[in-house]
């Protein structure tokens, strides 16, 4: 074989090599086509419309438009309604529209959508993948969950596949489809990037946090698995642009399901509820209680008159698991708790004083308000936590709390201030021990131990908190 035939074999198996392994990546990237077929039909847009009585701003402010997101991020969506109406103004009707998307769960018309995409509408429209436009009707809506149901007045609908979404993994592949800017049907994919994710202000939702490309018009829409099955609706993104930034947060179906299927039998939601007051599992807060890490959810607090007082738990007990399930962090504590029906008994395992105990507690209907009360103030006290307390004085102490010490100074530089300690602070408890007067405080730091953190129970602003004391600063 000559020089020349031998580089030609060569750059041939090279060549078949390098094809060989293109085509093994593409084999390996999922195909979105038979999904997106099957789906599509069963995905629909909602259009909603609302009249609003808007006022004629003085010289033509934000321009006969809706007030803008950055005022209602810090002033409330009825900012504008509070100004004062400048002399000779009037008023007038507008209509004001919105898109979303949906997607059909029952062939008799239900279709689940996004609370935030309904909420408000005077006029809700249906849009189907055949073309029809159907007016619908709200069932029902929570928004605690954002999770809204509709019916529209049809039958044979097609329907989609509910998948679990307790199988997640992160990293599995997802695809959306909704009507992002009203662009209808467009599908996007991503993967899933983390699983149980909170957010602030969704505390009963378990988000799925994926990087598929979501945008406003997304909201309500499906998330798919790649067998084609719904495991969550889109609901939220992170954004500082108000487009799509890669962070995308969707509602796992089998909670979506959970609230739709009370949306439609009652037409309200119900939640269970402890009556209690939880704060995080700190590293340092971890060491005072004997903790090998950090997790559960510390109660720092109880109402009085809540199912959590009257079965037995105690501020100060550290939450670990609700019937088996372990609360991993204190967001998750009123999740388990928010999906027990209200007078279902559950089993919560605690960590009290270093030991583990179960209890039983029968869990309670969420009330309509929260109580709270609030605190009261009240002469030297140990410097060796770099702090002065005064007695309460009679007639200063609040219907929550039967002992403590009012914190009146406190030294920054201190071991209290490292621990979170304030001034106005009633200190109520250091341990296992409650706190009666500044001697007995005196008394008690002296036979702190150096080595370890010790629980520090406070009451601020009419709730308790607890911080880990460490006289021994690291």
């Amino acid at each position: 074989m000559t020089r020349m035939t031998r580089h030609l074999a060569l750059w041939m198996l090279l060549s078949l090599a390098i094809l060989a392994s293109q085509s093994a990546m593409a084999q390996k990237l999922p195909d979105f086509t038979s999904l997106v077929e099957e789906a599509a039909p069963a995905v629909v847009n909602i259009s909603t419309s609302r009249t609003v009585e808007t006022r004629n701003m003085p010289f033509g402010q934000f321009g006969g438009q809706e007030l803008p997101e950055i005022f209602k991020h810090f002033f409330g969506e009825r900012f504008g309604d509070q100004m004062p109406m400048p002399p000779g103004a009037q008023g007038h009707s507008e209509e004001r529209r919105s898109l979303g998307s949906g997607f059909i769960i029952s062939e008799d018309g239900y279709i689940m959508t996004n609370a935030h995409v309904v909420e408000g509408a005077d006029e809700i429209l249906v849009s189907l993948n055949d073309g029809r436009e159907l007016k619908a009707e709200l069932v029902g809506a929570d928004t605690k969950t954002d999770v809204a149901v509709l019916k529209v007045d049809a039958d044979n609908l097609p329907t989609l596949t509910l998948g679990d979404s307790e199988d997640l993994k992160v990293g599995q592949w997802v695809a959306a489809i909704g009507s992002p800017f009203g662009l209808d049907h467009s599908v996007t994919s991503g993967i899933i990037s983390a699983i149980n994710r909170t957010l602030p202000r969704d505390v009963y939702v378990p988000f799925i946090q994926t990087d598929v490309a979501i945008n406003p018009g997304n909201s309500g829409g499906p998330l798919f698995n790649l067998d084609g099955e719904v495991i969550g609706i889109n609901s939220q993104i992170f954004t500082r642009s108000g487009g799509y930034m890669g962070l995308s947060f969707a509602i796992p179906i089998d909670v979506a399901m959970d609230v739709a299927d009370q949306l439609r039998n009652d037409g309200s939601v119900s939640r269970g509820w402890l009556g209690v007051m939880i704060q995080p599992v700190s590293r340092e807060l971890a060491d005072s209680f004997g903790m090998d890490k950090p997790q559960g959810a510390l109660i720092a607090d109880l109402d009085p008159d809540g199912p959590a007082a009257r079965d037995g738990l105690k501020a100060g007990d550290v939450v670990l698991e609700v019937d088996g399930q372990t609360v991993d962090s204190s967001s998750a504590l009123p999740r388990l708790i928010g999906r027990v029906s209200p007078g279902n008994d559950v089993e919560l395992k605690v960590l009290r004083n270093g030991e583990h105990r179960n209890v039983t507690v029968t869990v309670g209907d969420w009330p309509d308000s929260q109580k709270g009360a609030g605190g009261s103030a009240g002469d030297t006290a140990p410097a060796r936590l770099g702090l002065v307390v005064r007695p309460l004085e009679e007639g200063q102490h609040d219907q929550a709390i039967d002992n403590g010490v009012r914190v009146v100074e406190v030294d920054p530089t201190g071991v209290a201030a490292k621990a979170g300690i304030r001034a106005g602070d009633i200190l109520v408890s250091i341990g296992e021990h409650a706190v009666e007067s500044p001697e007995q405080l005196s008394e008690l730091i002296g036979e702190l131990p150096e080595d370890r953190a010790v629980p520090v129970r406070l009451y601020r602003s009419g709730h308790s908190y607890y911080v880990a004391l460490r006289l021994a600063q690291k």
